[in-house]
């Protein structure tokens, strides 16, 4: 089992939670291709929205690669992305900054941000798990799509 992170606006993961999937670096299939049933995926979101510039930081959502199947989903006549599914589970959002410090994968902490610019990255487990008790308190409750 691996686990990664994935970056997306706040705006964007709400539909792919609803939707039960992801897509990963404006849907390429690259990423996704690295990931199998069973991992574990936490979405990061530096903004609240795509087009916009209001700041968020946080761990948005979690969940786990539902099955192996990549496939591609239109949603214009020029944008047909990759997804994978995803069993999301119910959460709390939560602001990366006060766990910055603990995250081995940032080795700078000044410069926290860096490793986000790549948009997909695989996580140590005991940061994963780090992040995931701040997100998941209880017990694990699937997101009804």
């Amino acid at each position: 089992m691996k686990y990664w992170i994935t970056v997306v606006s706040k705006d964007h993961i709400t539909r792919g939670i609803a939707g039960g999937f992801m897509q990963a670096n404006h849907g390429k299939q690259g990423p996704l291709t690295r990931m199998a049933t069973g991992d574990w995926v936490i979405i990061y979101s530096p903004r609240q929205s795509m087009s916009g510039n209001e700041p968020l930081q946080a761990f948005t959502a979690i969940g786990q690669v539902a099955r192996d199947e990549i496939y591609q989903h239109k949603m214009s006549d020029d944008f047909i992305p990759f997804r994978r599914d995803i069993t999301y589970y119910k959460c709390a959002e939560t602001p990366i900054v006060p766990l910055v410090e603990k995250l081995s994968f940032l080795p700078n902490k000044k410069q926290w941000g860096y490793p986000f610019r790549f948009g997909f990255f695989e996580l140590p487990g005991h940061d994963f798990e780090l992040i995931k008790q701040q997100m998941i308190k209880d017990e694990l409750i699937p997101v009804k799509q």
